[in-house]
């Protein structure tokens, strides 16, 4: 008797639609990150855009990287992106920190 485990684990080097979705996740809540820090190092006056930026692509990674994490029928190394999903949630929440930080940053100085 042999036992199966969920699924077989796909080589790395394949870009199932798992990962192509968490990669483009993780790239949103960089680029929120990006942003965001940026933002909060030049003491702008406009500032505002840069925060809502920021923000929205936090949340779009953090959405991204859910909606990899529940789709995901397996584990690591299945190609369902689960270790992409979960990296883009803590980015895009990092992201979104960055954001509100730099939001409430230029409503103080407005």
């Amino acid at each position: 008797m042999t036992v199966h485990l969920l699924s077989e684990p796909i080589a790395a080097g394949y870009l199932t639609p798992g990962r192509l979705w968490s990669l483009a996740a993780v790239l949103a809540g960089t680029i929120g990150v990006v942003v965001g820090g940026l933002v909060l190092a030049h003491n702008r006056s406009d500032a505002r855009r840069g925060a809502v930026v920021a923000l929205t692509a936090g949340l779009l990674g953090m959405a991204g990287g859910g909606f990899v994490v529940a789709a995901a029928k397996g584990g690591p190394g299945t190609g369902y992106g689960i270790v992409g999903g979960f990296i883009a949630l803590v980015i895009g929440l990092i992201a979104v920190i960055l954001g509100w930080l730099a939001l409430s940053r230029s409503r103080r100085a407005v």
